[in-house]
Order: C-alpha cells, then sequence, then structure tokens
C-alpha cells in the first residue's frame, strides 16, 4: 500500500486556552481555580443560564408552530434587523437611510471570519495593504485572517509599565498606517487586556483613521457585559457611524447572553452616506454569496432566543437587568481582588485591575509567576497573565489573593 499522501503534514500546535481548559479540568485537587476561561460563572463558579433565557426559552417551547426548517442564508431577519438596532442605535441615520448590511453568523468568531473573507475578496488594496491587530489582541484573530489571506500586522496598544493604554504608540502606528489599511479594533472591554479608550480618545483615533483613510473593522463581543449598559458600551462604534466611516461590525451574543454554545452572531457592513443608492443591495448580495458557499445556512435555535429577548420588550428590559447582575459581579470581583491584595500588602501598585473593564484583567504577572501559581496553587490562566475575572467568588478570593501574594514574593518581576 502507498505511503499517505499526507505522510509530511506537520503536527498543528493544541490551541493554548483549550490546552489549559484540559489541564484544569483533569486536575483533581479540591481548591483549584480556573481563571482562563472567557465564560461568565456565578458566585458559585457555576455557568449562569441568565433568567431571561430561560423564558425565552420556554416561549420557543410552548409554540406549536416551531419547526427544524433552514433559515433563510441571510439569517433570521427579525434577529439580525434588532442585532444592527442594538448596536447602532434604534435611531441611527445609518439604519434609516437603508445603509445597513446584515448576516447573521457562526457566533463573533464567525462574524469576524465571514468579515476577512469579504473584505479580502472585495475591498480594494492595491499595495495588498494589510489588516492592524492591537498588541496583544485575542489569540484567534491573526489565524482568522491569515486563513482568508489577508495579511496582518500590529498596533501598539498595552503599555506595561503603566498597565494602561499606550495611546502615543497607538496613534503613530495609525499615523504611520498605508492609506487604506483595515484597523481592527475592540468596541468594548478589550480582549486580553480589559484597557479600553476613553471617549475622548476614540474621538482622536477616529479623526487620525478619517484623515488617514483608514477601514475601521469593529469587534464587538462584550455589548452591556463591559460596563453593564448596552448604549455605553456601543459609543465607539456609534460615533465612528456618526463621523461617516465606511466600516464593518463582528457582534456577538455569546457573552451578554449566555449563548456561548449556540454560536449566535451577526456581522453589519455599514455604507457611507455618499455611497451610491444600491450599495447595500450589492453588498448583501455578495455577503450572502459568501455565507452559502462557506456554511449554506446559520443555525437557528440561539438566533431565535436572541430574537425573542432583542424584540420582546419586556424580555429585554429583563435582559438589560441580567446584564448588570453580571458586569456588577465582576466589577465587585475587581475591587474584592485589590482590597485583598492590599490588606495582605503585595508589592506593587494594583490599581489597574479596578481600571480595567470586562470579563479580563492583564494583571501584570509574568508567564514564570503564572506557571508557578499554576504549579503551587493550581490556579490556571492563560501564560501572558491575563485572568478571567468571572472565576474569582466569594469562595476563592482569599486563596486567590493569597497566592499571588506569595508568588510575587518568592518571584519578583
Amino acid at each position: 500500500m502507498s505511503a499517505s499522501a499526507f505522510a509530511a503534514l506537520p503536527l498543528a500546535p493544541a490551541d493554548p486556552l483549550f490546552s489549559l481548559i484540559a489541564a484544569y479540568k483533569a486536575d483533581t485537587f479540591d481548591k483549584k481555580v480556573d481563571l482562563g476561561v472567557g465564560a461568565y460563572r456565578d458566585d458559585n463558579a457555576k455557568p449562569w443560564v441568565l433568567p431571561v433565557v430561560k423564558k425565552a426559552d420556554a416561549i420557543l417551547r410552548d409554540d406549536p408552530d416551531l419547526n427544524h426548517e433552514y433559515l433563510p442564508i441571510t439569517g433570521l431577519p427579525g434577529f439580525t434587523s434588532a442585532a444592527a438596532r442594538l448596536i447602532l442605535g434604534a435611531d441611527s441615520p445609518a439604519l434609516a437611510e437603508k445603509r445597513v448590511s446584515s448576516v447573521q453568523t457562526i457566533s463573533g468568531t464567525g462574524a469576524v471570519h465571514t468579515g476577512g473573507r469579504f473584505l479580502a475578496k472585495f475591498y480594494p488594496r492595491p499595495q495588498n495593504q494589510s489588516i492592524y491587530l492591537s498588541n496583544p489582541t485575542w489569540a484567534n484573530h491573526k489565524q482568522i485572517f491569515d486563513n482568508v489571506s489577508l495579511p496582518t500586522t500590529q498596533y501598539p496598544y498595552y503599555y506595561p509599565a503603566t498597565r494602561g493604554l499606550d495611546f502615543e504608540g497607538f496613534t503613530s502606528s495609525l499615523l504611520s498606517a498605508p492609506r487604506g489599511s483595515i484597523i481592527l479594533l475592540h468596541a468594548c472591554a478589550h480582549n486580553p487586556t480589559g484597557v479600553d479608550p476613553t471617549r475622548k480618545q476614540w474621538t482622536k483615533i477616529a479623526e487620525i483613521m478619517k484623515e488617514k483613510q483608514l477601514f475601521p473593522f469593529f469587534d464587538c463581543a462584550y455589548q452591556g457585559f463591559a460596563s453593564g449598559s448596552l448604549d455605553n458600551d456601543a459609543w465607539a462604534v456609534r460615533h465612528f457611524v456618526a463621523q461617516g466611516f465606511e466600516l464593518c461590525i463582528a457582534q456577538s451574543f455569546s457573552k451578554n447572553l449566555g449563548l456561548y454554545g449556540e454560536r449566535a452572531g451577526v456581522f453589519h457592513f455599514v455604507s457611507p452616506p455618499s455611497a451610491p443608492a444600491d450599495t447595500t443591495t450589492r453588498i448583501s448580495s455578495q455577503l450572502a454569496i459568501v455565507q452559502r458557499s462557506e456554511i449554506s445556512n446559520p443555525p437557528a435555535y440561539g438566533a431565535r432566543i436572541a430574537d425573542a429577548v432583542l424584540n420582546n420588550p419586556e424580555l429585554f428590559e429583563e435582559w438589560k437587568e441580567n446584564l448588570q447582575t453580571m458586569a456588577g459581579r465582576i466589577i465587585d470581583m475587581r475591587e474584592a481582588l485589590v482590597a485583598k491584595l492590599k490588606e495582605l500588602g503585595t508589592p506593587g501598585d494594583w490599581s489597574h485591575v479596578i481600571k480595567q473593564i470586562g470579563m479580563f484583567s492583564f494583571t501584570g504577572l509574568t508567564e514564570k509567576q503564572v506557571l508557578k501559581l499554576r504549579e503551587d496553587a493550581h490556579i490556571y490562566m492563560t501564560k501572558n497573565g491575563r485572568i478571567s475575572m468571572a472565576g474569582l467568588n466569594k469562595n476563592n478570593i482569599d486563596y486567590v489573593a493569597k497566592a499571588i501574594d506569595k508568588v510575587v514574593r518568592e518571584i519578583p518581576e
């Protein structure tokens, strides 16, 4: 028998995050702590099904007309249109002027991929301009764009000395970027750092990008989950739209509705006010072709849950309360961790943990400290020191704080 044509195929490296999750699950230590997974946990370290999602699910189950037929190629219309209103604002001129093309995707990951595929095929890049990613960014961004043959480069974002935003480096990179470059922006709750620009800084970023004719690609995975306010977390996107940008948005409902495994997301393309009247129709037609060739039709269940919540005024108000519960608990954990570290007299300034926002905090712990925490205390986090604040709770906060205090003293930076 002849050898396989794939005999020389290299073994791909395991995904670091999912390997970390597997290691945590295999650990039998009774006080182990998972600070790696990017999913919300309640104060007992359990997954939390949002009460509003349970209600929406009950409505679906009681619907005698519910079936398992295919959705349209571009998704559930009620869901995608409501998702557009959510991110852009119900009073958005872009919606009123029908300048928005929306397609349902396999959550935020699928939205980033769909956007990348569309831009790689249709966005004019005569100099093969790159898509700029923040340094650091979500680990999956680069390989998604690599897989659709969009070259990537980085712009400075995180400044280790202050554990905050490198605004000077960020803006300098924008000023030097070739015209027509694509800039991937985190709409809120930057992953992995938890560091967001202020509104004043966003305004300056938009000014530079307009002057340099750069194309904004927003990734929005945490609307409402970051600050607890849907409108506040959408401010940057809405500001760019108000400035007349042509842009696109990858939108996920994994975090803010807790629909992690249901893969509910939307990709939106917003045309500028000056675009010809038929631009949206043409863009929508090409997005449909991209969708048909890759997944044919998006999954229905998560979209139906989101559709019910977004389009039912009573459920929508309850959802906002659920969001405040999640965002509020994470803010409480930030404050509690810093208070415990101060109480212990832990070396260093830990105020950045409170200043950062969203699910994650870039603690500043080194890789050696992280590995020591895993080895000695069975506390799991990514090697770059990023922790999921949702993994902290009243039952483990003392244990985690004492472990951090110990490792910082034993292995100084």
